[in-house]
């Protein structure tokens, strides 16, 4: 009797042996090849890791000292208030980098724009007085860097005049800042100020949006301290053109310091979530094997049986 039970279920577990095989192999070739990708990845996300760590302590430096000209910018407006109201013609320059694989830096500045110009009172655009920026629907924008510009030309494309890239793929210089401020004020777009959307280091983890205004030729010259001294006519166009230099390159290094920030917790991350991916396929691939080889005396036992 048990005989032919062992022959009768025989020809069904021989049957069912052919395709079930072909069927395993390829579903384990395919977890394999995914471990192996999932593994190169983990060494490239590794590698720019430790390279985004050793680049982040040059950046911070290099961010104190821009710092400094930004303090120095600071100290020259507070002592140059002005009766007259407060300019209305604002040019905004948004400056995020050419490089991605680095979080939501680009995004940050580019939300901030496109809420800031649709007036969004929930999160404004703050400046260094922690006061919402004014800003007019139709007042222009320049960008620095390709991956907020391909961010802005889909909404506010009509808002954009001029584009600046190559600039900061290593540590900004004042060289970089004093070029765009160059192009800024040669391009003869009419403005009462500048207001420059970057990203504000907070800490090695985190960071915001900010705004920092910066005023035009036509601000200092109505400003009550530099009305009070002689001088040639020349020296505020001079120091309106150096102040927002000096700006522009405090920007750029708070910037490329929380570029590279973001570059590193990111590739920390993504090494994390590959690392969790591969102990996932590992059990995958051997809980298939495992059934195959079980399958595999199944049907051996089967068949010696039947013999």
């Amino acid at each position: 009797m048990l005989a032919r039970r062992t022959l009768a279920r025989a020809p069904s577990a021989l049957s069912g042996a052919g395709p079930g095989n072909p069927r395993n192999m390829a579903t384990l070739r395919e977890i394999e090849l995914r471990l192996k990708s999932v593994k190169n990845i983990e060494k490239i996300t590794k590698s720019m890791k430790m390279i985004a760590s050793t680049k982040l302590a040059k950046a911070q430096r290099a961010m104190a000292a821009g710092k400094e000209y930004g303090i120095a910018n600071s100290e020259v407006f507070a002592n140059s208030t002005s009766a007259a109201s407060a300019p209305n013609n604002k040019l905004f320059i948004v400056i995020s980098s050419d490089k991605g694989l680095c979080g939501g830096i680009h995004s940050s500045v580019t939300k901030a724009t496109r809420r800031a110009f649709a007036g969004s009172a929930e999160s404004p655009l703050l400046n260094e007085e922690c006061k919402p920026v004014e800003v007019d629907a139709a007042s222009p924008i320049m960008v620095i860097g390709d991956k907020s510009k391909a961010q802005l030309l889909r909404s506010m494309s009509g808002n954009l005049r001029m584009t600046f890239n190559q600039i900061g793929r290593d540590v900004p210089t004042f060289a970089d800042a004093a070029g765009v401020a160059d192009l800024v004020i040669k391009s003869g777009v009419p403005y009462d100020s500048v207001v420059l959307v970057y990203n504000k280091f907070v800490s090695a983890i985190s960071y915001e949006p900010a705004a920092m205004e910066v005023r035009g030729e036509a601000g200092l010259k109505e400003s009550e301290g530099f009305k009070a001294y002689e001088m040639e006519d020349d020296f505020t166009k001079d120091l309106a053109e150096f102040s927002l230099a000096n700006a522009i390159f405090a920007a750029l290094t708070e910037a490329h310091a929380c570029e590279i920030s973001a570059r590193r917790n990111a590739m920390d991350n993504a090494s994390s979530n590959a690392k969790d991916m591969i102990g996932s396929l590992k059990m995958q691939y051997n809980r298939g094997r495992q059934a195959a080889i079980t399958n595999e005396l199944v049907d051996i036992i089967t068949g010696a049986s039947a013999l």
